[in-house]
């Protein structure tokens, strides 16, 4: 066995691409007797009980509950997203022909990766931007092409530079926000600016929303962009259940896309999933046929956690320096203390501190010398991390 030739074994577009640094963060952390971890997004909430419940009841009077599901979802669940999206946006989408209910937003991003791109061709991804959207594109054997965030005027999307990064590679353009790792809320205008763009020069654009309902007290900030009616035939929104009800290991979500889309991305989902796991779309359909008022609480919460994280901070100034986050539940500050790169200096702090945050580097080149902190942990977890870092990090 030990002179078997594996090398050929793995294919050149899984070799080129790493294990997300969130998830190595959260693996090594978990392998860390003791560690306080603000390295992974995972929400500290509980799947609220109305939706554990009423799935309950489901699974006990349906007898299809534990079937397959036509591909692009339950009909129920469909309507449901369609009358959301319509009192989200103001904007109708027929639910046979723009809704296809996923497992959570990466494998939506997944599947219309798989749609649209051909080996060479580019997609733009906000510099810093999610980590995982980066490998997926180059799992797809496309090119992540980085669009620079104006960190020194707290991470606006930089409008001018965005035209010269088009090219006639060009298929679209990946958008967050609240954005993932910065927890920046993009303005209504930089939005429909780059719809414009998008518009101009025929691409695609791919919104992936996880955060909507936490934007604190910049509400009136938050704009989406599948609400500009004009624009229908060049978005891609996806919504995900992970966060906003704290249903992250249900895989649930789902996409609004033009219907000739659909059909394209039908086929990837049904070779890769057959379809989303039915008792999750069981209790979506639950999650939003209730008054969804755990929302509120979840935020004032994170609300809670945002003020003590950046309190924490403001008492290491000699270690780190940071944005405000307006948005999500991230904080993505620049390293002050002395350091080699910021995934040696999170390896650093995780073996010498027991504390793991993920480095800045896994969110494209700007992210260097950052890192990602989340504050959905709880209060405990959080002030045992900045304890530890306060004691480390001496003045």
């Amino acid at each position: 066995m030990n002179n078997i030739d594996q090398s050929n074994w793995v294919s050149g577009n899984v070799a080129d691409i790493t294990l997300s640094a969130i998830k190595k963060m959260a693996m090594l952390s978990a392998k860390t007797e003791g560690a306080a971890s603000l390295a992974w997004g995972l929400p500290s909430f509980r799947t609220p009980e109305y939706i554990r419940k009423g799935t309950a009841e489901r699974m006990e009077t349906d007898p299809e509950a534990g079937m397959y599901a036509l591909p692009d979802g339950l009909k129920e669940l469909r309507d449901l997203v369609a009358q959301l999206h319509l009192r989200e946006t103001g904007v109708s989408v027929d639910p046979d022909k723009n809704v296809l209910i996923t497992a959570g937003n990466m494998q939506g991003l997944n599947t219309m990766f798989h749609v649209i791109t051909n080996p060479g061709d580019e997609v733009i991804v906000t510099d810093p931007g999610f980590a995982s959207h980066i490998n997926q594109i180059k799992l797809c054997r496309g090119n992540p092409v980085f669009w620079r965030l104006n960190e020194d005027k707290g991470w606006n999307l930089d409008l001018n530079r965005l035209q010269a990064l088009i090219t006639p590679r060009t298929k679209a353009i990946v958008l967050v926000s609240p954005s993932n790792p910065t927890g920046k809320i993009f303005s209504r205008e930089e939005l429909l600016e780059v719809g414009r763009i998008a518009k101009k020069n025929n691409l695609l654009i791919l919104l992936d929303d996880p955060y909507r309902y936490f934007t604190y007290e910049n509400k009136d900030k938050y704009f989406n962009l599948a609400s500009e009616e004009a624009l229908a035939d060049h978005i891609v929104y996806l919504f995900t259940f992970s966060k906003s009800f704290a249903m992250s290991g249900w895989r649930l979500g789902y996409m609004i896309l033009p219907g000739h889309l659909k059909k394209e991305a039908l086929k990837v989902h049904d070779v890769t999933m057959i379809c989303t796991p039915r008792i999750s779309q069981i209790a979506g359909s639950v999650a939003l046929q209730g008054k969804m008022d755990h929302i509120v609480e979840f935020e004032d919460i994170l609300a809670s956690r945002r003020e003590l994280i950046q309190q924490r901070l403001d008492r290491v100034p000699h270690v780190f320096e940071y944005v405000e986050p307006e948005g999500a539940y991230y904080v993505f500050p620049r390293i002050k203390a002395e350091h080699k790169d910021s995934f040696d200096f999170c390896l650093r702090l995780l073996r010498e501190a027991k504390v793991a945050f993920t480095p800045g580097s896994a969110f494209g080149p700007s992210g260097e010398n950052h890192v990602r902190m989340a504050f959905c942990v709880s209060e405990d977890n959080i002030n045992l991390a900045f304890d530890r870092i306060e004691g480390y990090f001496k003045p």
